[in-house]
């Protein structure tokens, strides 16, 4: 039962309610435990990356990707890096491209500036995604190109799989390597039509994500030929992602990977239904208007303080769960991201069409106040 607070932080209230339109529920210690329940106790661990365990799941997604090998990483972080770094290392060059708010750039304190002492050319404006002109354009040597399928930060926008295309063959033209951000990968397949292999085919190396909308504990693969992934594998030494065991991370990632990945339609499908709901708020688009994968961001156009209030309001009134985490854009507007899961499906379709009607009323008293 919702107890509700005049006070509330828009987290607080949030945690409180009873449906959240995102995600795939709690992170909990439930979501291990529900994966080791899964497994045989005598199964033996992993150890300093070698064995079953972890060798039988790194050949799985590597034919699942359509790539000779693929490694193990617990973090993508640490597996994107060593991607750019061994491909500098190749070519030479220690200049890499990718986009304004890749995640390298603004997420991860410049360590691949700092450890590798590789610099990033910065491509397209920070709210455009990066086109085919862009790369053609490059002024720069560079060894790799960077790109992220969706653009998280910018509402989860894809380009047109011809465009992809035409990037990958001008890249191999030039003797430049195209690496793959697909943390979301998995969930553009609905989109554009194409399996993994064939989108993977455009690229030289791939990472993947195991804890986003697959929802696993955490854990990554970084996926391309052997003499990649052979080197790969000495630099996640050199970085200390060869932990004694990593079976946690391994076998919830096949559990959730194995529950999940034929949802990914259906969670896509979820995200267009949702966002056409925003849109016919008052004051409210979503970006993109239509999502292209289960992901977009929300644009409330009233700044952030009133917002976070009305939300709190709303939350206390219908128990349903927008967000716990708004984000400013300007002094007059603010966002939120949703990447859709489980719970969407599990509203009542009465509940979610009350909320929404109550939402557009809210946006509307923001506006007289």
């Amino acid at each position: 039962m919702y107890t509700p607070s005049a006070d509330q932080s828009l987290s607080e209230a949030f945690n409180l309610t009873k449906y959240r339109v995102g995600g795939n529920g709690s992170r909990s210690i439930g979501v291990l435990k529900a994966a080791l329940e899964q497994v045989e106790d005598h199964i033996e661990s992993d150890i300093y990356g070698t064995g079953k365990v972890i060798e039988q799941f790194q050949e799985k997604i590597a034919k699942f990707l359509g790539k000779e090998t693929a490694v193990f990483f617990p973090s993508g972080t640490m597996a994107q890096q060593i991607a750019l770094r061994v491909w500098c290392d190749e070519l030479g060059t220690k200049k890499v491209a990718y986009h304004p708010l890749c995640h390298l750039e603004i997420h991860e304190q410049d360590g691949l500036k700092e450890l590798h002492h590789i610099e990033p050319i910065l491509l397209a404006d920070k709210d455009s995604l990066i086109t085919l002109s862009d790369v053609q354009n490059l002024k720069e040597d560079i060894a790799c190109l960077l790109i992220e399928l969706p653009q998280r930060e910018i509402g989860g926008q894809l380009p047109e799989y011809s465009e992809l295309a035409e990037i990958s063959k001008h890249c191999r033209a030039k003797g430049i390597k195209l690496h793959l951000d697909g943390a979301r990968l998995f969930e553009v397949l609905p989109y554009y039509q194409k399996t993994a292999a064939e989108i993977c085919e455009l690229f030289d190396s791939v990472y993947v994500s195991f804890y986003k909308g697959i929802g696993g504990i955490a854990g990554a693969i970084l996926a391309g030929n052997e003499t990649f992934t052979t080197e790969s594998k000495i630099w996640k030494r050199r970085h200390g992602g060869d932990l004694i065991s990593l079976y946690p991370y391994i076998i919830s990632s096949e559990y959730y990977f194995n529950l999940r990945m034929g949802k990914m339609g259906e969670y896509y499908e979820g995200a267009k239904e949702l966002a056409e709901k925003f849109n016919h708020c008052y004051s409210i688009e979503t970006r993109p208007i239509q999502p292209v994968s289960n992901m977009f961001h929300v644009m409330f156009d009233a700044p952030k303080e009133k917002v976070e209030h009305a939300l709190v309001e709303f939350y206390q009134e219908t128990d349903v769960g927008i967000t716990g985490n708004l984000r400013e854009y300007t002094d007059t507007t603010c966002y939120c991201e949703i990447s859709i899961g489980d719970q969407y499906a599990m509203i009542p379709d009465e509940v979610i069409e009350e909320a929404f009607t109550l939402l557009g009323r809210k946006m509307k008293e923001i506006e007289l106040t």
